[in-house]
């Protein structure tokens, strides 16, 4: 729903499926904080309500949610009234920071291909465009903040309850 994603023709035939370039969690932790950016008030939000109106499995949101937390990216309180809440404005956290609790970000830094040593002077063979969607990648994180893709699934949700709308009437 959210997610970035990036196409790569095959080495071995990989039909349609896109290549992730962030894990499940990460897309949950994505999902879930885009989720507390567009609810109003102050009331923290319940693991167990993320989860069921997201369709995340509520097991894997609560450890992310915990995680995030640990990280400083949510305000988590216990008892009556707790719950998750962002623990700065969505203007003021970027999608990278979000990627970088989750699944840090060594992904960016790697040789395409898994070589101990990849650099200019001793490149792989995908080493020159790598390095190119990598730079893409990672302004695309730097500069999206958690409010841009809030607004961008909260825009995608009502196309998708337009478009359910027009196919059942």
């Amino acid at each position: 729903m959210c997610c970035v994603e990036f196409y790569v023709e095959p080495v071995e035939k990989r039909g349609s499926d896109p290549l992730m370039i962030y894990s499940k969690p990460c897309e949950y932790a994505i999902r879930a904080m885009a989720y507390m950016a567009n609810q109003s008030g102050p009331a923290a939000a319940q693991g167990s309500t993320i989860a069921k109106e997201e369709g995340i499995p509520a097991p894997i949101l609560g450890k992310v949610l915990q995680e995030l937390a640990r990280k400083g990216l949510l305000e988590s309180r216990r008892g009556p009234g707790g719950g998750f809440r962002l623990a700065r404005s969505p203007q003021l956290i970027l999608l990278r920071d979000v990627v970088a609790a989750i699944d840090g970000l060594d992904q960016f830094l790697e040789c395409a291909v898994g070589l101990e040593r990849c650099e200019d002077d001793s490149a792989c063979p995908l080493h020159d465009s790598w390095k190119g969607i990598r730079k893409q990648l990672m302004n695309y994180l730097e500069t999206t903040t958690l409010a841009d893709m809030a607004e961008a699934v909260a825009r995608k949700k009502g196309l998708l309850q337009q478009h359910k709308g027009a196919v059942g009437a």
